[in-house]
């Protein structure tokens, strides 16, 4: 029994290494699975507002004809916007901040929008763009609410894998740091609104 008792301790310390390995990677392959699915619900919040916006246009369109720079700024935002895709997985901190510019552009073509909807009494009462309004407030809550529980589930991956001594094993792995969503250029500033 003596001389069997060196592989049985070697057995057990191999065994113990590979599921305290596995139980490493397994708990990153589940952390990267919420940063997935975080992230599409970010897709899906950018996509509601993308798909409101030629209803808003085309309801603005009828009133303001004359607005044609600002509606087509509006248009061209959106199609940048919508150009950009980023696989969740291997997102880096550069195609995340291309992706958050031409939403910011969105947004900020969107607000030089409305602001010039100020000038048009008619089109603000009407029942369809106030809807529409509504819709677009509701959605740019949902973008928030969205992109901040994106980096709630970035959290707890990156201190998973970059923690000791997980990160030497994260390294084995390939697995990366994630990027968090910062705010945009000049977020900390008031918006100024001018008529």
């Amino acid at each position: 029994m003596k001389r069997f008792l060196p592989w049985i301790i070697g057995a057990v310390v191999i065994i113990g290494i590979y599921v305290w390995a596995s139980g490493i990677y397994n708990k990153a392959v589940t952390l990267d699975q919420d940063v997935k699915e975080s992230w599409g619900n970010v897709n899906t919040a950018y996509q509601r507002r993308n798909d409101l916006i030629p209803n808003l246009v085309n309801t603005v369109k009828g009133y303001a004809e004359h607005e044609k720079s600002t509606l087509t700024a509006v248009i061209e935002a959106r199609a940048k916007a919508t150009a950009i895709t980023i696989d969740p997985s291997n997102v880096t901190p550069e195609q995340l901040a291309a992706f958050n510019s031409a939403q910011s552009g969105v947004s900020s073509s969107l607000s030089k929008l409305l602001v010039s909807v100020e000038q048009y009494p008619n089109l603000k009462a009407d029942a369809s763009f106030m809807k529409l309004q509504d819709e677009l407030a509701s959605t740019e809550n949902q973008i928030l609410t969205a992109r901040t529980r994106f980096n709630e589930a970035v959290k707890p991956y990156n201190n998973n894998i970059n923690t000791f001594p997980r990160n030497i094993l994260a390294g084995l792995y390939g697995l990366k740091e994630k990027p968090y969503f910062e705010a945009s250029t000049g977020a900390d500033k008031p918006v100024e609104v001018k008529f």
